[in-house]
């Protein structure tokens, strides 16, 4: 990996060398069965309909319309524009699986709009790098379908467990932003009074932007919630659901579809072929018996549990500051989840904790990818260490959520377990 190596090469390479040394060329089908049955999997196909969802909306004019009526509603409040801003990270969040969509997106509208009018260069860009990372962690998560399926969990149970921490981290950096601007009230000055010379009327009409987004988000989430539908046959709704919105917003041409496909299938072919590499890398690790090693090896270490679980955690944060979030999940998926099953927590649990650690990944120093999303689109005048400083305070605040978390666990556990009392039902 320090050398350069795609993922899918440094894993596959790995467990063909060892395949070859333990068991010689004839284990090589190995590779083959596992290919098949990876990439057949059926929760996977979620995969590519989640990612032509968020692929679809960005490109849809949704995101104007969001815009105006947070300016209208928001904007003469100290911080409003930054408060809004990160609401509507969280409303994409709800509708898209990956992080891009929601910092690209609010990155070309709103930053303009923030530095226009006096806002902080600080504020401006963390509120943005900070409210795209949502993407990972509110439902549908592509990164939490990669957990699901290295760990063995439920991709329904693991959507519904991020719900509440993910409203939870968007309201934990909204009042920040709230606080912050009320107690220095030149880092987001309200908008000038010209400006917001709006009607009653004007902002009710406004609020139509809410609805499309709202349904889609109910449509997704709230059947796999009741058992309707399973979380694939979920994507595909959201994905047609997305392409009739694009239809709606007179978006639609053979340039935006044949975009949104192409994207959608280099994304979908790099996380195959990660997995592909992830799953060979874990049939042998676990044949050799590094499994059982590492868990014996940390038992007898005699340490309390919850000082593992906090360890592990540190190795997520540093990890995240140097590796793409899918190569960590990768590498550390097979490693741990043993050990937190031995050690006697939920995994769901643990895997949200995971995925609020891939999270602040994106926007670590000094490989966090939003950071680098957040480059491409600020002015020649905000600098990277400017970019870097901004998000300080947002991974502080994204610890707190995961010591909140470790507490009390409900906040993860209580929404997926009464899905599972009413699917049962």
């Amino acid at each position: 990996m320090v050398l350069g190596l795609p993922l899918v090469f440094c894993f596959g390479g790995i467990s063909i060398l060892f395949i070859l040394l333990e068991w010689g060329p004839r284990a090589l089908y190995m590779i083959a069965t596992t290919g098949y049955s990876t990439w057949t999997e059926y929760i996977l196909i979620a995969v590519p309909l989640f990612v032509l969802m968020g692929a679809l909306l960005e490109r849809s004019g949704m995101a104007d319309d969001l815009y105006g009526a947070m300016y209208k509603w928001m904007g003469p409040l100290r911080g409003g524009l930054a408060m809004g801003t990160v609401a509507i990270c969280a409303v994409f969040a709800a509708m898209a699986g990956v992080s891009a969509v929601g910092t690209l997106t609010m990155g070309m509208i709103a930053l303009p709009a923030m530095l226009k009018r006096g806002y902080d260069k600080l504020i401006a860009v963390g509120s943005i790098s900070a409210g795209g990372t949502l993407g990972i962690l509110i439902p549908p998560s592509v990164i939490m379908i990669i957990y699901a399926s290295l760990a063995g969990e439920s991709v329904g149970a693991l959507f519904m467990g991020g719900v509440f921490p993910g409203v939870l981290i968007a309201g934990l950096f909204i009042a920040y932003i709230g606080v912050r601007s009320y107690l220095q009230p030149g880092l987001g000055p309200p908008v000038p009074l010209e400006e917001r010379m709006y009607t009653w009327r004007e902002r009710l009409i406004s609020l139509r932007a809410i609805v499309l987004p709202v349904i889609l988000i109910v449509l997704v989430l709230g059947l796999i919630y009741v058992g309707v539908t399973t979380p694939t046959e979920a994507a595909g709704l959201g994905a047609f659901g997305a392409l009739v919105i694009v239809f709606i917003y007179r978006r639609f041409s053979l340039q935006t579809l044949n975009s949104s496909l192409m994207t959608t299938l280099r994304i979908t072919c790099m996380v195959m072929w990660i997995l592909l590499g992830a799953k060979c890398f874990s049939h042998v690790y676990t044949a050799l018996g590094a499994a059982d090693f590492v868990r014996e090896a940390i038992a007898g270490l005699g340490l309390n549990r919850w000082i593992i679980v906090i360890g592990m955690q540190l190795v997520l944060l540093v990890l995240g500051m140097f590796m793409d979030p899918g190569g960590i999940m990768v590498i550390c998926t097979p490693v741990f989840v043993p050990i937190i099953l031995d050690l006697g927590f939920n995994p769901i649990w643990f895997g949200i904790l995971f995925t609020i650690n891939m999270e602040m990944g994106y926007v670590t120093p000094p490989f966090g990818f939003n950071l680098f999303y957040m480059k491409s689109l600020v002015p020649p005048g905000i600098t990277m260490g400017d970019i870097y400083r901004s998000i300080v305070p947002f991974v502080i605040l994204e610890a707190v959520a995961i010591g909140l978390m470790m507490l009390f666990p409900e906040i993860v556990l209580w929404l997926p377990g009464q899905m599972i009392q009413v699917a049962g039902g």
